[in-house]
């Protein structure tokens, strides 16, 4: 390929930089991902932009795929070369986009992460005296407690615990309410919390966690007191609100094996979207089926 067909590529990154003004980040992966592509048509003696069709495209991928790239870095760079070629496209220098034809590989669903009983326990169980202290135990019982998710639990109101009828009214995405169960670990850590709220909180205030000048407490607040108190009661995983939510899903569906009950629980409008926790339970099975099984169980000579 020769140097005016590489230009395009700096022309195309300069149109990402000061029309669409894309980050410097953004350019820079658009700029790799386009001269590995680049790269692919010298090797196959392609001379221009215009020679490249969707067969040499999907080729293109399945030699990304050979070199061990994940089916996520594939989409990037099928997506980048689409892009480009919508730009050329444009700007008449070639008649057709090759890449609007090939799909792009399916990446594995991402399974969320969880902890386990005994480590969400730990995790729960902080310990001190204090506002700031019974505020946060109460976030952390709640949050496991309810499977609430980290607007709605910043979003609470005095009014929407009721801990004589053992219950919680969150609004959900789509501004959606929901009445969730409240346990009695997550009863009695608001109850504390309630009885010390008013040292922080101004009258007029009707959030129910508020931070020390007494406002609402934002999201990025409790994200960085979750990972505090992880690492003072020593978890040795990443800890982050929404791995509550996971977790209380996952403890639930091996207890109960309700998926619709679940759902219910987490405000989930389809059940394909409570659906993945039923593969983290059959992990969770299978693992105790190696473990235990007599004919799951491998000796090391049938290894050998």
């Amino acid at each position: 390929m020769n140097q005016n067909e590489y230009d395009w590529i700096d022309k195309f990154i300069r149109h990402l930089e000061f029309e669409r003004r894309l980050s410097g980040l953004t350019c820079k992966h658009y700029r790799r991902d386009l001269k590995a592509l680049a790269e692919y048509c010298d090797q196959y003696d392609l001379s221009g932009w215009s020679n490249l069709d969707s067969e040499h495209v999907r080729s293109f991928a399945a030699a990304c795929y050979r070199k061990g790239l994940s089916a996520r870095s594939i989409q990037r760079r099928l997506s980048a070369a689409r892009t480009f070629y919508r730009y050329l496209v444009r700007e008449k220098h070639v008649k057709k986009n090759p890449v609007v034809a090939v799909s792009a590989p399916k990446s594995g669903k991402r399974l969320p992460g969880n902890l386990d009983v005994d480590r969400m326990a730990k995790l729960v169980e902080i310990t001190g005296d204090g506002p700031i202290v019974a505020r946060d135990r109460a976030i952390l019982e709640l949050l496991y407690s309810s499977g609430l998710r980290l607007a709605e639990l910043t979003g609470l109101d005095l009014g929407d615990v009721d801990l004589a009828d053992q219950t919680v009214r969150v609004t959900g995405k789509g501004s959606k309410d929901r009445i969730v169960p409240v346990g009695r670990h997550a009863r009695r850590a608001v109850s504390d919390w309630l009885k010390l709220r008013g040292q922080f909180a101004p009258g007029e205030e009707r959030a129910l966690f508020v931070s020390k000048q007494g406002n609402r407490l934002s999201g990025r607040s409790v994200q960085s007191r979750v990972s505090y108190w992880a690492r003072r009661q020593g978890i040795d995983v990443r800890v982050y609100p929404h791995l509550f939510r996971h977790s209380f899903a996952t403890h639930l569906l091996e207890s109960s094996h309700d998926l619709r009950g679940v759902q219910e629980l987490l405000g989930h409008a389809n059940i394909s979207t409570t659906q993945v926790y039923t593969h983290l339970d059959f992990q969770h099975l299978a693992q105790i089926y190696d473990k235990t099984h007599p004919r799951a169980r491998r000796k090391a000579d049938d290894k050998a």
